[in-house]
């Protein structure tokens, strides 16, 4: 009974070790076809790295500002009796916009002038017996102060009267009409913006180690978003004395023609300004370049053995951007083949397949349509 019972252990002994020799090859031949295999090519486009000269130029975002721009607001309250323009006309300087009640006024103004009338003639009088010797001089001087009363009284109701009428301070574009007829203002209520279109601010911040290259008469280059008529041209006309505490950035403000007020108060754009001469960087499409925390990289394409294309890392310094391209200071030579679409899908040494029937962007002044 004990020898069946030893044989049976050792014969299951000798299965359990053979099973597990049979598995272990198993996973043998498993590894060594994982480590033979080879992923398939990664398809994408290429593009031939050159050496342009680029401006040395600052770029900021900035705001359109009006040179002049105000909400021209009631001076006194009054009843609108009289509305005189239109939302989004051109207004020139000085001319009526809107007309308040002065009919209280103009009463006063009549009474106020008949009192003045009165004093004149007292005082012509009092002149009359002045001469004579008849009044005294305390008389004489009393009456000549009641009429320059009288004429200050005039004045100040006709000045009251010219105030109800509300003008243009200056030439420029009118925003949307905020009063109507009949209605009430108080001193202070807007009544419709006024915004001096040609020529425009357009303000932007520098850091302040960048200040030092910002000279007033300097060319500005300016693109707006959504206007795709060109860049707008200018020049810089002011430089604040003071740097922001907070951001340790300079304020500097440019000036525009905008003849054709196209650039509106409040606009984002993109600002330019050259401070140097040419210099050579090596160009590539904003595309081909993987930003990561730990540096930006471009994948350069090498061919192997047996004609295998695959792709090498390189770490790269850019030195700005223009338009769809961006300009490489270090990492990257003339004549390198560097991909430019399609990077988020390499790795180094990864195989590749080049398909350049449709390219990334690659202008350096691009003009997008809006749609």
């Amino acid at each position: 009974m004990a020898k069946r019972m030893i044989l049976m252990l050792a014969g299951m002994g000798v299965l359990i070790v053979t099973l597990g020799f049979l598995k272990f090859r198993q996973f043998q031949a498993a590894a060594a076809q994982a480590a033979s295999f080879q992923p398939p090519p990664e398809a994408v486009t290429t593009v031939v790295a050159s050496r342009e000269a680029w401006p040395v130029s600052l770029e900021a975002i900035g705001t359109a500002t009006a040179v002049q721009g105000v909400t021209v607001s009631a001076d006194l309250p009054g009843v609108v009796v009289g509305i005189a323009f239109e939302s989004g006309r051109t207004v020139r300087e000085g001319a009526p916009l809107v007309q308040l009640d002065t009919r209280q006024e103009q009463a006063q103004l009549t009474a106020a002038e008949a009192q003045r009338e009165l004093a004149r003639l007292n005082l012509e009088r009092m002149r009359d017996l002045h001469r004579q010797g008849i009044v005294s001089q305390a008389d004489f001087d009393r009456l000549t102060a009641e009429h320059a009363q009288a004429e200050a009284r005039v004045g100040e109701i006709r000045a009251t009267i010219r105030r109800k009428q509300v003008r243009a301070p200056f030439t420029g574009i009118l925003g949307i009409r905020q009063v109507n007829l009949g209605q009430y203002l108080n001193a202070g209520d807007p009544i419709v913006s006024v915004q001096s279109l040609r020529p425009i601010h357009v303000n932007f911040a520098v850091p302040q180690q960048d200040v030092g290259q910002v000279r007033v008469g300097s060319q500005l280059e300016v693109a707006a978003e959504g206007e795709s008529g060109g860049e707008f041209t200018g020049r810089i006309t002011a430089v604040d004395s003071v740097v922001d505490e907070a951001t340790r950035n300079v304020q500097v403000q440019a000036t525009l023609d905008n003849r054709d007020g196209r650039l509106r108060p409040g606009m984002f754009v993109e600002t330019r300004v050259v401070v140097g001469d040419d210099r050579p960087v090596v160009s590539l499409p904003a595309s081909a370049v993987s930003y990561a925390p730990y540096g930006d990289s471009v994948f350069v394409v090498e061919t192997g053995d047996g004609g295998v294309r695959t792709v090498r890392q390189s770490f790269v310094k850019l030195a700005g951007t223009r338009g769809d391209q961006v300009a490489v200071a270090e990492g990257v030579s003339p004549g390198d083949e560097v991909v430019s679409s399609g990077v988020f899908k390499l790795r180094q040494g990864a195989a590749v397949r080049v398909q350049n029937e449709v390219q990334p962007g690659n202008d350096p002044a691009p003009r997008p349509e809006d749609n």
